[in-house]
């Protein structure tokens, strides 16, 4: 790969990591404003519900996808010089999926207190469902805004032009977060669902809209279902529309096992994933994103060699998530009492949510990892293959979901999370190195292993060193908490360095050179 190729990869992440980290950010507060106003109870159990036939819908159409199977097809027509035949396109997988999905949003808005008895099967209260239906049908609506925005988004990606796209999850967030402090007094959760549908209008819809007008589309009414492209597009959506994706299958079953757990629990269990989710998103979402359009050149050129180089660099560099993770693991009373413990969020809530974050860390690595490996595959058009295998590591995944559930309650849940993703990522990275002839897999491997055997010995001195702090500080008030995190986070970086400089860790000391450097 040319160093000018490297460079536009560099700035895109950079673009996308700031936007990520600011999105990460609000969402973080967003939690935060969910939890002062609900706690752990069940109402916030039933705002969580109401999000799964919404989801559902956005898998039926592939919404989360439209970048990794629209970029290719676009792109051709672009390298091709034939731009006007691409907003054809464009143009008739807007309108036809888009008319799909409005004819199944009524179709749910009208069944979906009979879905709900399945969705979440363990919940016997008829208040709380009564709830999580009236707020489902106020959630369904922002899905056709979700699915035009990956529309418009798609294509200013193809443009390489991802600023206004960065916005979108920075004003969702916003939305909610607003209509949740505003209506939140009157119409409790409720009004943070409101929130979605602003947010999601004006940040995946309007402002999107008015991006991808400024790169130029151009939009007809017209549909043709015989379009070779557009059968095209219908073959590489599809397994993506049946497939149980690691996303999909880990907020289904988060909140269809959750549903058997006393109440409050899928609270907690969201909880603990959104703050496991901000250390992914910071580096694998930001990193997987901006690669993607530099992937779908390289594979539309032949140069596998090169997405393989492309694809391990950026793996080994996720490694370092390893022992962030194990730090997380240590502090967890500290991180979730700083970021939630206010309001109704009670000490209990506080407990339970840190004994879950900690079986969530161990997938951490997972979840980011599955971001770039995934978009190997989008990138050679090929998403069955990735469909099938993830879908055989849910399946597989099942039984571990149902005895940790037995065994450990809400953390059984947490864990089997875990276990999903692990499995799930380890089962496509392992296949894509067999079909491509990756012969430097093995160094990923041994880095994945070297961050691994590093963090576990660090985790338990650190583990040491925060109960002997608890011993002299007061770790009952905000200030004790932040105090005892800075303190274990000041050694965690001392150790890390140190690793890194002592055992030679080019991913470590690189990551820290760049640091200076930018600071400087």
């Amino acid at each position: 790969m040319s160093k000018s190729l490297y460079q536009k990869v560099g700035i895109a992440s950079l673009i996308l990591m700031a936007s990520v980290f600011l999105s990460r950010v609000i969402g973080l507060f967003r939690e935060m404003a969910i939890a002062y106003a609900g706690g752990a109870r069940g109402d916030v159990d039933a705002y969580q519900i109401a999000f799964v036939i919404p989801e559902i819908l956005n898998s039926i159409v592939a919404s989360g996808f439209l970048s990794v199977t629209f970029i290719p097809i676009f792109s051709r027509y672009l390298a091709a010089n034939r731009e006007e035949e691409g907003w054809k396109v464009f143009s008739l997988v807007l309108n036809s999926f888009g008319s799909l999905l409005i004819v199944f949003i009524g179709i749910s808005m009208f069944f979906a207190p009979e879905m709900m008895t399945w969705i979440a099967p363990g919940i016997k209260d008829p208040s709380l469902l009564a709830k999580a239906i009236r707020m489902t049908r106020i959630i369904l609506p922002a899905q056709l805004f979700f699915f035009a925005g990956g529309m418009f988004t798609a294509v200013q990606f193809a443009k390489e032009t991802f600023t206004l796209p960065a916005l979108a999850p920075l004003i969702y967030n916003i939305g909610i977060i607003t209509c949740g402090l505003i209506l939140g007094p009157v119409l409790k959760m409720e009004g943070f669902s409101w929130g979605v549908l602003a947010g999601s209008f004006i940040g995946n819809f309007a402002i999107q809209y008015w991006g991808a007008r400024k790169v130029g589309m151009k939009y007809t009414l017209a549909i043709d279902f015989t379009h070779p492209d557009f059968i095209t597009y219908i073959r590489l959506t599809l397994p993506l529309m049946v497939g149980l994706t690691m996303t999909f299958s880990t907020e289904f079953f988060l909140k269809f096992f959750g549903s058997y757990l006393p109440e409050g629990s899928i609270a907690c269990l969201n909880y603990g994933l959104r703050i496991m989710f901000i250390l992914v998103g910071l580096l694998g979402q930001a990193v997987g994103t901006a690669s993607f359009p530099y992937l779908a050149r390289l594979a539309a050129e032949n140069r596998i060699p090169e997405m393989n180089n492309l694809i391990n660099r950026t793996l080994k560099y996720l490694s370092l998530i390893i022992p962030f993770s194990m730090l997380l693991m240590v502090l967890r009373h500290e991180v979730v009492t700083i970021l939630f413990e206010r309001g109704r969020f009670d000490v209990a809530a506080t407990t339970q949510t840190a004994g879950i974050l900690v079986y969530l860390m161990i997938g951490a690595f997972a979840f980011a990892a599955q971001t770039i490996v995934v978009r190997g595959y989008y990138a050679m058009q090929n998403t069955l293959f990735p469909a099938i295998y993830s879908t055989i590591g849910v399946l597989f995944s099942i039984p571990f979901y149902i005895l940790c559930l037995k065994l450990m309650g809400a953390g059984g849940v947490a864990l089997a999370i875990s276990i999903s993703a692990i499995l799930q990522v380890t089962l496509l990275y392992a296949l894509w190195n067999r079909g491509s002839h990756n012969p430097e897999s093995q160094g990923v491997y041994r880095g994945y292993a070297k961050m691994l055997l590093l963090s576990i010995p660090a985790g338990l001195v650190l583990e040491g060193l925060r109960m002997g702090l608890a011993r002299w500080i007061d770790v009952k008030g905000f200030a004790g908490n932040l105090l005892i995190g800075s303190g274990i986070g000041l050694v965690f970086l001392f150790l890390l360095l140190t690793a890194g400089y002592l055992f030679k860790i080019k991913e470590i000391t690189e990551t820290l050179r760049r640091l200076l450097q930018k600071a400087i």
